[in-house]
């Protein structure tokens, strides 16, 4: 049987000042949220729904985001991988290196990625000698997005694979095993969850990011952009419908692809007990 890892519940001081402060943290995330799907009502929502312009942005921002994502992974994976098992020199530099889009302002990463992608730039001058333009493009979109996004993935996915006991793969190592057998069969299907986590985090960053975007590619328009550009012209009223529909349609997304990461964790928890 397992040890809980609660505790007992007591009514005490302390336990109320722990409650009321989780509760205030609570409220902060819900009361917008709450309050932006109050104040827009039915003929609004329907009216954005049946706009062809909204819908063609979330879907390109759902289509980019998830592309970016799924591409970035092949040689995330691998690198969080790396991190998790191996000692090399500067390795404390490279896991800095990977946290820096979380630290700098996103319009700076905006500007970077714009640099890089120009053609003036190393990636954009490739591009543009095949008579390719990432700018304005849903290529330097989805850079844009991977760029901020990454660490999310790189980060969840080290974790997980650090939390696999090394033991196992010595073992089948010893047995004779290759190496890509062991990863293929033990590390990554122990360390799948924490991989799907990251997976799901970079995607729905990616999805919502607009600073970065904002500066690579004003078009084609995805949805926060969409909204910034409606409200900064027509205001709130105009673009709360906008916000409701692509907040609903990226929650779905979202649980959708929480209860694919679970379901692939239960057939595994599944299989380990049928052995």
């Amino acid at each position: 049987m397992g040890i809980s890892n609660s505790l007992p519940v007591k009514s005490s001081p302390f336990s109320w000042i722990m409650l009321i402060l989780s509760s205030l943290v609570l409220l902060f995330i819900i009361a917008p949220l709450a309050g932006i799907f109050l104040n827009t009502n039915g003929s609004q929502l329907i009216e954005t729904v049946n706009d062809r312009e909204v819908r063609e942005s979330i879907r390109l921002t759902l289509l980019v985001a998830f592309a970016a994502t799924f591409l970035f992974a092949f040689a995330a994976i691998p690198l969080a991988w790396i991190l998790a098992r191996k000692d090399f020199p500067l390795k404390g530099v490279v896991q800095g290196i990977i946290d820096l889009p979380v630290v700098i302002p996103h319009t700076a990463a905006g500007i970077a990625i714009l640099g890089f992608i120009s053609r003036a730039g190393f990636l954009g001058g490739i591009a543009g000698s095949v008579g390719l333009s990432l700018i304005n493009n849903p290529a330097g979109i989805a850079l844009a997005m991977a760029f901020v996004s990454l660490p999310f993935l790189i980060n969840s996915a080290r974790d997980g694979f650090a939390s696999v006991p090394v033991r196992l793969e010595k073992a089948a190592l010893t047995l004779g095993a290759s190496p890509s057998r062991v990863f293929f069969t033990i590390s990554l299907p122990l360390a799948w969850r924490s991989v799907m986590t990251g997976f799901v985090m970079m995607f729905a960053r990616g999805m919502s990011e607009f600073g970065a975007v904002v500066i690579v590619a004003y078009h084609p328009m995805i949805a926060p952009v969409m909204i910034y550009e409606r409200f900064n012209n027509f205001g709130l009223d105009y673009a709360r419908p906008v916000s409701v529909l692509f907040i609903t349609v990226a929650l779905a997304v979202f649980i959708l692809l929480r209860l694919v990461s679970l379901k692939k964790k239960d057939s595994h928890n599944t299989a380990d007990a049928e052995t």
